[in-house]
């Protein structure tokens, strides 16, 4: 039985996204590379609605209540085109938040590090393409799924300050809860009644359509904020920090490029990178609300990433060892 309170009761969407990471040991300089992995011990995701809300992992059978088994369990079932990616192990990516407009994905880069001739540090990605699958049957880099929304008029959601990516335990971490992202993809909205098919197959999303969420941007370990000034020239602190404008990769980089880490931007190489901008961005302590996206009336088809953000100063070494989780909650209530 699930007893809810009078504050709760006023919410009338509530998405709580728990996902364990477990860092792993590793050696490298910057981004992690193949041996250096996140390992995913435990997903638990619980989506509750109410108010005229309805949410679905199908699209179709509409719940108030979703598990991770809802996800996972759809492609064998009612949404066998389904393309949702939990993966037990994810490694560092970065995204230009940049739209594959064929498929309705986001582009996602696998970044590796490696050396050049000289010795250098260079960096090199290949194209993360997401694949159906959860747990080890699945070599995918990041976290990427599908719901479904369902309202009768344009609803205004809000960030709440119950979200937050935080260290399992209570422990203090390393920093690697600083270097997370979680992106919500509009794939677009139909009629309520419109034939499953065309609900399921909706991927109308255009560079215009992604929201992104960037948490704790306003602190680093004292190892981020060396990291930051050592490879990057970029000056920080450990608390109360401003927020880092970074760059993320748009396009396949090989070694014959020769881009070394530190000059991994689009003032180096415009073809390869462009500067990200982040809708929202919170303190690790916020407490007022955050406005993000409305959802238009009817059923909207929201695809969501998230990921460990390479071009981040936060991905760095000392940060390998850290267990982290990630809480998102979404209401129409403003405060």
């Amino acid at each position: 039985m699930i007893v809810m309170n009078r504050k709760l009761r006023r919410i009338y969407l509530l998405v709580l996204f728990l996902f364990t990471l477990t860092m792993l040991s590793t050696t490298t300089y910057a981004w992690f590379t193949s041996n250096r992995i996140v390992t995913v011990n435990t997903i638990n995701v619980h989506v509750a609605a109410s108010g005229g809300i309805e949410i679905s992992a199908d699209g179709t059978n509409w719940k108030s209540i979703i598990t991770p088994e809802d996800i996972t369990n759809v492609h064998a079932t009612t949404y066998p085109t389904s393309v949702n990616q939990i993966p037990y192990t994810l490694e560092p990516v970065s995204s230009g938040l940049e739209v594959d407009t064929t498929t309705g994905y986001l582009k996602m880069y696998y970044g590796t590090t490696d050396n050049n001739a000289t010795g250098d540090y260079i960096l090199t990605s290949t194209r993360s393409i997401e694949t159906e699958g959860n747990g080890s049957s699945n070599d995918g880099k990041f976290i990427v799924f599908d719901l479904f929304f369902k309202v009768s008029s344009d609803t205004q959601l809000y960030l709440t300050s119950n979200s937050k990516v935080t260290y399992m335990n209570n422990e203090t971490g390393k920093g690697i809860a600083n270097a997370t992202r979680i992106v919500f993809v509009n794939e677009g909205t139909v009629p309520a009644g419109t034939d499953l098919s065309e609900i399921q197959s909706l991927k109308g999303a255009t560079n215009n359509t992604v929201y992104s969420w960037e948490p704790n941007y306003d602190i680093h370990t004292t190892a981020a904020v060396n990291h930051a000034n050592n490879l990057y020239g970029i000056i920080t602190q450990t608390e109360n920090a401003n927020r880092i404008i970074y760059d993320g990769i748009i396009e396949e980089i090989a070694k014959a490029d020769n881009v070394l880490l530190r000059n991994a931007k689009g003032a180096y190489f415009p073809t390869k990178f462009k500067t990200v901008n982040i809708d929202y961005y919170t303190r690790n302590d916020f407490t007022a609300y955050v406005p993000v996206f409305t959802l238009e009336s009817g059923i909207t088809k929201m695809r969501i990433y998230m990921w460990i953000e390479g071009q981040d100063v936060d991905c760095e070494n000392d940060a390998s060892y850290d267990d982290i989780q990630f809480d998102l909650q979404l209401t129409v209530n403003p405060s």
